[in-house]
């Protein structure tokens, strides 16, 4: 999970695991209604876990959008860094640890691949809204 402000600053970021479908339930409810004036929920993959959020989010009146890797990472990351799954995944978390510091967010002690993922989801959502111009050229490796 990744939280963006409205000047496309990086708020928080989180690694969850959740032991069942109940936990996650529980936890997508109160973590979404913490948040501030919730515009948008960008979620990437599908299936009975994106659903959760997907319901609890629509509860709320946020507006959804469901992309998958592939959509974000062919606009974040050059072709040449998306020839292997791993490659992707190491060159999505050095651009995630520049949108950490960028953002002047705390530093990670270590940092999760599905965590930097998420940041770069939101990142992607920050473009896609037009809340993001550009990617700022600090961010570019």
């Amino acid at each position: 999970m990744a939280l963006f402000d409205d000047a496309a600053h990086l708020l928080w970021y989180r690694s969850h695991h959740y032991a069942n479908n109940a936990a996650l339930r529980r936890s997508a409810h109160r973590t979404l209604r913490e948040i501030e004036n919730l515009a948008v929920l960008y979620i990437e993959g599908g299936g009975a876990l994106c659903d959760i959020w997907v319901r609890e989010a629509n509860k709320l009146e946020v507006h959804v959008r469901n992309i998958g890797a592939e959509t974000w990472r062919s606009d974040l990351l050059y072709s040449r860094d998306q020839r292997s799954g791993k490659q992707a995944k190491r060159k999505a978390e050095d651009m995630a640890r520049r949108v950490i510091e960028w953002s002047d967010a705390p530093r990670p002690t270590s940092l999760r691949h599905d965590t930097s993922e998420a940041i770069l989801v939101g990142l992607w959502g920050l473009l896609d809204t037009g809340w993001l111009k550009a990617i700022p050229r600090e961010l570019i490796g």
